[in-house]
């Protein structure tokens, strides 16, 4: 490939590709920040206790791998409007347990075998904690974090074709690689230093 050829699609996929991905990059990027200062949210949390019974015949069974685990879990999310994922879902003799987690929400509690009674408790952290849930991939679907992954080669695409574009800026070279050799040398020293 030609030196004006390589040039124009170094800038090409740069541009296009920054701006394809610019709400993705900024969200990490915000997130990155909010991430690093979690007492913003601290206050933003909202706990709920749930309470109510669930059809006896659903969980008073002999063999307990026929318990109708997913109607009690519908019947939950349909009268609490829970959300977020089932992690868990124990049983014991007296009881059983379940929990939800959600990117910014949580939902655990016990429901007793003898009466069908349950109380949990749902937390929702609020708007700044699920978006660092979703930053993290904490409680999200696996496809999410293939979202997370194509971002961050999308970032390092552009990261390289930024870098690559300098060599065709002859004016500009050697001051551009000075300042990213600078600034690649004063990461390396933070990275050490506070390691």
């Amino acid at each position: 490939m030609e030196k004006k050829s390589l040039c124009w699609w170094t800038r090409w996929v740069h541009l296009y590709l920054s701006m394809f991905s610019f709400t993705a990059l900024f969200f990490f990027a915000l997130t990155g920040i909010t991430l690093n200062h979690p007492t913003w949210s601290d206050k933003r949390q909202k706990v709920e206790i749930l309470e109510g019974n669930v059809d006896l015949s659903w969980i008073n069974v002999a063999d307990t791998s026929s318990i109708a685990k997913w109607r009690i879990v519908d019947n939950i999310r349909d009268q609490h409007k829970v959300k977020g994922s089932l992690t868990e879902f124990r049983i014991s003799e007296s009881e059983y347990s379940l929990a939800f987690d959600g990117p910014g929400f949580t939902a655990y509690g016990m429901i007793d075998r003898s009466s069908g009674a349950y109380k949990m408790v749902a937390t929702s952290a609020g708007f700044i904690a699920a978006m660092n849930d979703l930053h993290k991939g904490s409680y999200t679907k696996g496809s999410w974090n293939k979202i997370i992954d194509i971002t961050a080669i999308v970032l390092v695409i552009v990261s390289l074709t930024g870098f690559i574009m300098i060599f065709f800026m002859a004016k500009k070279r050697s001051r551009g690689l000075l300042v990213a050799g600078i600034g690649a040398l004063i990461f390396i020293l933070l990275c050490i230093l506070f390691s």
